[in-house]
């Protein structure tokens, strides 16, 4: 009896020791410049349990047998740290941890942390980007930029070199959300079509969501671009100055104060002289030089508590410019200034997280005979979200306040005026809850959106992603989507650089298609299947098929003829397709391919079309090639083939006689002005688009900080002539921009 009772004994203190738990939790660091690290492993020694770090250097890991433990943190070229922490029971442990770079180079693959966030997140339509992956792509101009890399994602399509805007899974710019920390910006890109208002080398990570989004995300039914910046250099001055043929940057970053530690700040500048570059380098486009040229201001200051808790203020001012000469000039500028911060409450398994923002956004057109317009928005936005740790399962759930107001002012080509000045607010609240069960991952969730006076909008949202065994995973997503904001462009349009917002309009017909129209949102419903299957250690395979239902899209109604016509349209419409991707990663050799099938529809109250930027078929091919004894030196390829976008064709002329004089025109002599017979909307095909562009890079280490690289590229390599669009009246042909060679160089200390 005794030994059962001494057996009983020992089994009830084993099973109480072997259910004492705790939570560890922290931040990993760059130990020489104090940046978060993202995405790398920690991981407890001996035991089969860990996580990634997110894009702020945080990790959670739950349930960890309490006592002495060992933590392990990895990232490709980083030393591995061991740390040893003591954990008691129902304990959440904060930890600090630094890693060094390696100087020793690596040269197997290593699991990546990308790859294991694929076996613990849902991971459906979106892309991870981080400067490091920028720079493998050509960088035209000698300098890499995000916009460039944007272009080559699946389900993302670039409508021209000239004015060119991103149209991602069937959706218009307009459609397209971006937040820069958190703080909107409402025109990311410059009208040249080939840089964003981002500098590279101040971003920290750029997530893209090509469609089906959570809950955590609204205010757009397309996609969704979250982009962070980095902190700064927390330990010493630092920068880098650039410059190339077509423009100039300066960037710098330290510690705010000289003994350093917890606070820093980050800025950065970059201009285009591509205006008055072009007229020297490039007189074979235009003896009189290309009409583009841009201003990029960012800044930053960030103070950072011991526990990981961090404060940061930041502000940006953006300008663009089109001068074609006796023609036309477009400019706009975008500004804001803004706040956030992730709160770390001690003892407790939730982290907060918030942002307060101010935005604005004014561009102008003025034209050869035809009235000046403008558009304008500014306004601000309130965030608040909460994130809980239980075990492998979390829940996040918050508040956004958006508050802002529209200034419009256009008339059309039959001289009606269409005006708005509104002012519009929105509040949104959501909760996601993701949860895993053996092989199954489900992220569950709802937002509601009260626009206005409007009624409340119902958005339910759900991820799941079925972990088939260790190299096949299979993902789906759907979600409801619904947002307030319409253009000033028509998706009826071609491409056109006046790109403005409105709110959505109470000037509607009453019905479309026979239903009764009850406001102007935009509303759209997503459908997404999808398959990631790892090939081995170095290659990666992912499809995706998706369906966007547009269930109603508002667009200007740019054939106005009366004041009492409405001033907007109601349409439909579907867009549908699928993604191949195919990744091939090792330390001398990067290839990435993508291959596109696209179907995007629109239909109105008597019209069905295809809108312009419909491409069939879209085929991307990246390479980099590292080489040298170091493997300093980088040569990089991308190669990009579409179908023919859609076009309305001429079917003749005729002579146009406005009968000015009544009865009395004398129609039989007269000739009046040329009058075109257009086909049907968009029936016809462009010639299929292709191009090649290349890189060759350079880099000299000239200390332990600091490194001088230069480079040289070639934008369209054997000078492909790309359609822009056909002048009808002078029957001439104008292209996208032809071969242009450029060459850039930097100093990073």
């Amino acid at each position: 009896m005794k030994k059962l009772n001494a057996l009983l004994l020992f089994t009830l203190i084993s099973i109480s020791l072997f259910a004492q738990k705790g939570d560890i939790r922290g931040f990993v660091y760059d130990k020489d410049n104090g940046e978060p690290i993202m995405f790398c492993n920690v991981i407890i020694e001996g035991l089969a349990i860990g996580t990634a770090t997110d894009v702020n250097g945080f990790f959670n890991i739950s349930g960890v047998p309490a006592g002495s433990q060992t933590l392990l943190v990895t990232y490709i070229g980083y030393d591995t740290l061991r740390q040893s922490v003591s954990l008691k029971n129902k304990q959440i442990l904060n930890q600090k941890l630094e890693i060094s770079s390696s100087s020793v180079q690596i040269e197997t693959v290593t699991v990546s942390a990308d790859r294991q966030e694929m076996k613990s997140e849902v991971k459906v339509s979106v892309t991870k980007i981080t400067p490091k992956d920028i720079k493998i792509i050509p960088a035209i101009g000698g300098e890499s930029d995000l916009a460039q890399y944007l272009q080559v994602l699946p389900g993302v399509v670039f409508t021209g070199d000239q004015g060119g805007q991103l149209y991602i899974r069937g959706g218009s710019p307009i459609q397209n959300k971006v937040l820069l920390d958190g703080m909107i910006v409402y025109n990311p890109f410059h009208s040249i079509g080939l840089f964003s208002v981002f500098d590279t080398d101040i971003m920290r990570n750029a997530d893209i969501y090509t469609g089906g989004f959570g809950a955590q995300y609204g205010g757009r039914i397309s996609s969704i671009m979250d982009i962070t910046t980095r902190d700064g250099n927390k330990n010493r001055l630092s920068g880098k100055v650039a410059t190339s043929s077509f423009g100039s940057k300066l960037m710098l970053e330290g510690p705010l104060f000289k003994k350093g530690g917890n606070s820093s700040f980050i800025m950065s500048a970059k201009t285009s002289y591509l205006d008055r570059s072009s007229k020297t380098l490039y007189t074979y486009i235009d003896t009189a030089g290309l009409p583009y040229s841009y201003t990029d201001l960012y800044g930053k200051i960030s103070f950072t508590g011991n526990s990981g808790s961090k404060w940061s203020m930041f502000g940006y001012n953006y300008q663009d410019k089109v001068s074609y000469r006796d023609v036309s000039n477009l400019g706009w500028k975008s500004g804001g200034v803004g706040s956030n911060f992730i709160l770390i409450p001690s003892g407790n398994s939730t982290i907060i997280e918030g942002t307060f923002a101010y935005s604005s956004y004014l561009i102008k057109l003025e034209e050869t005979l035809l009235q000046p317009r403008q558009s304008g928005v500014n306004g601000f936005n309130l965030g608040l979200n909460f994130k809980s740790f239980q075990n492998e399962n979390e829940i996040q759930y918050g508040l956004e306040i958006l508050g802002y107001q529209t200034d419009f002012d256009f008339t059309n080509a039959t001289g009606i005026q269409i005006e708005q000045k509104e002012n519009s607010t929105e509040l949104s609240g959501f909760i996601r809850y993701k949860v895993k069960k053996g092989k199954f991952i489900f992220d569950p969730g709802v937002r509601i959106y009260k626009y206005n006076s409007l009624r409340a909008t119902f958005e339910p949202r759900l991820g799941a992603k079925f972990l088939a065994s260790e190299r096949l995973r299979l993902k789906l997503a759907a979600g409801k989507y619904s947002q307030n904001l319409v253009s000033t462009n028509s998706d009826q349009d071609v491409v056109n650089l006046f790109y403005g917002f409105l709110s959505a309009p109470d000037n509607l017909p009453d019905e479309f298609r026979g239903e009764e129209v009850e406001n102007g949102l935009q509303t759209a419903n997503h459908l997404i299947l999808g398959m990631e299957y790892d090939i081995s250690n170095k290659v990666d395979f992912n499809i995706e098929g998706y369906i966007k239902d547009f269930t109603q899209l508002t667009n200007i109604n740019k054939n106005k003829l009366t004041g009492s016509d409405p001033d907007f349209i109601v349409e439909e419409g579907l867009a549908k397709g699928v993604d191949f991707v195919l990744k091939y990663n090792d330390p001398k050799i990067y290839f990435w391919l993508v291959y596109s099938l696209g179907y995007i529809s629109r239909t109105g109250e008597e019209i069905t079309y295809s809108p312009h930027f419909d491409r069939r078929h879209n085929v991307n091919l990246v390479s980099t090639y590292r080489f040298g004894a170091d493997k300093s030196w980088s040569f990089d390829a991308r190669w990009n083939l579409g179908s023919g976008f859609p076009f309305t064709q001429t079917q003749g002329f005729y002579p146009n006689l406005d009968f000015s004089d009544g009865i009395d025109t004398e129609y039989t002599s007269e000739t009046g002005g040329l009058g075109i017979l257009y086909a049907g909307l968009n029936e016809g095909r462009l010639p299929w688009y292709h191009r090649l562009d290349i890189a060759l890079k350079k880099t000299h280490d000239l200390s332990k900080n600091s490194k001088f690289e230069w480079n040289v590229g070639v934008t369209n390599l054997y000078n492909r002539e790309n359609i822009f669009y056909f002048n009808r009246i002078e029957y001439k042909r104008v292209n996208q921009l032809p071969i242009m060679p450029s060459a850039g160089m930097s100093l990073s200390f």
